[in-house]
């Protein structure tokens, strides 16, 4: 039913719950799946002071973050491949459906933490604009700390 699976990764124990949840489906269904990490450098800009040597250590553990993800997959024998958007002031949600859109996904798997009131307020839900904008299936994997 599914044959192309995007899977937004962060590296986070609720990113790696849903990539397992993804690896078991696209296994069952003889899937391959695409890993997808996005950089919100506007986050970097309002947290640090911004620097060209601060965003460079972003994407080298954003490489990290696709990598290990990519050996989970070659691992749970499933074709994979990775993704990384550094895609300044682009909100999660449209990053992750025009990347689904663009690649021919069929489901969009990605991991929730499940916030609500104040937390949710203050932290967005990255998981909620997804599911708003995208044309194809979510599934959402709660996490542990749900």
């Amino acid at each position: 039913m599914f044959k192309r699976i995007l899977v937004p990764v962060d590296g986070s124990a609720t990113s790696r719950k849903a990539l397992t949840q993804a690896l078991q489906l696209a296994r069952e269904q003889g899937s391959s799946v695409r890993l997808l990490h996005a950089i919100d450098e506007l986050v970097y800009v309002n947290t640090y002071s911004y620097s060209p040597e601060l965003m460079e250590e972003v994407r080298t553990a954003a490489a990290k973050v696709l990598g290990d993800a990519l050996e989970m997959a070659k691992s749970a024998g499933v074709a994979a491949d990775t993704q990384l958007v550094d895609q300044p002031a682009q909100r999660l949600g449209a990053t992750v459906t025009k990347e689904a859109a663009d690649w021919g996904a069929d489901l969009i798997v990605l991991g929730t933490h499940g916030r609500r009131g104040i937390s949710r307020l203050v932290m967005g839900s990255g998981a909620d604009q997804i599911l708003r904008e995208a044309t194809v299936p979510v599934l959402t994997i709660r996490g542990d700390d749900s």
